[in-house]
């Protein structure tokens, strides 16, 4: 086995995906990189790397939706999270999804590879504090909410939208709450409804009430 582990990047942002290439030079090998989940799932499939530095949230269902269509062909595939998130019911997510680790963006080049180099080797990697996220998941520690099969669908911006929609907020006045356009608003909405399988915003606001989601 070669000391570079073979490695493909998946980051919705270009100039992200560029600058982990530049940190990672020369201790890794990068042999593909995908800005969304379609395109991912293909590099992943045809490249075959040891390990998959994964984005959590991107459109089209994020880093958890990657690692489960890429599970129906290599269930043995390794991935590492790479996330400017550090929230519980991201971490939890994308781990019960399949990832063998989740790190943050702060993390240096170095610290990066080395992180890589353990997941192709077989160890779980985790920062102390998201190390335990999971161990309280797996304690039962974590609520119910939390450990709802359908709501780990969904990224930390589609329960923020979602939440929005069930308080009865309407797509302009959300886009201006979280900062982003309508058109973006629109776009979870619809992603929400997919995973979900719901067909519109009131159905969106009864699922959410009933897991009492709203304040």
């Amino acid at each position: 086995m070669s000391d570079k582990p073979s490695v493909v990047i998946v980051d919705d942002h270009a100039l992200f995906r560029a600058g982990v290439r530049a940190e990672l030079e020369g201790l890794v090998e990068i042999v593909g990189e995908a800005g969304t989940v379609e395109e991912a799932v293909r590099t992943i499939t045809a490249a075959k790397p040891d390990v998959v530095l994964l984005d959590v949230h991107m459109p089209g269902g994020g880093g958890v939706e990657v690692i489960r269509q890429v599970a129906e062909t290599a269930p043995a595939q390794r991935f590492l999270a790479l996330s400017v998130s550090d929230a519980a019911e991201d971490v939890i997510a994308v781990i019960r999804a399949g990832a063998r680790g989740y790190v943050t963006k702060t993390i240096s080049g170095e610290e990066l590879a080395d992180a890589i180099r353990r997941v192709r080797d077989g160890d779980a990697v985790f920062s102390p504090r998201l190390a335990g996220f999971v161990l309280d998941a797996f304690a039962g520690k974590i609520s119910e909410a939390e450990a709802d099969p359908e709501l780990d669908q969904l990224t930390l911006r589609e329960r923020e939208v979602l939440r929005l929609i069930a308080r009865g907020y309407l797509y302009k006045e959300i886009a201006l709450e979280l900062g982003i356009s309508a058109k973006t608003v629109e776009a979870h909405v619809s992603a929400v409804l997919r995973k979900l399988q719901l067909s519109n915003r009131h159905e969106l606001s009864r699922w959410a009430v009933e897991r009492r989601l709203v304040d």
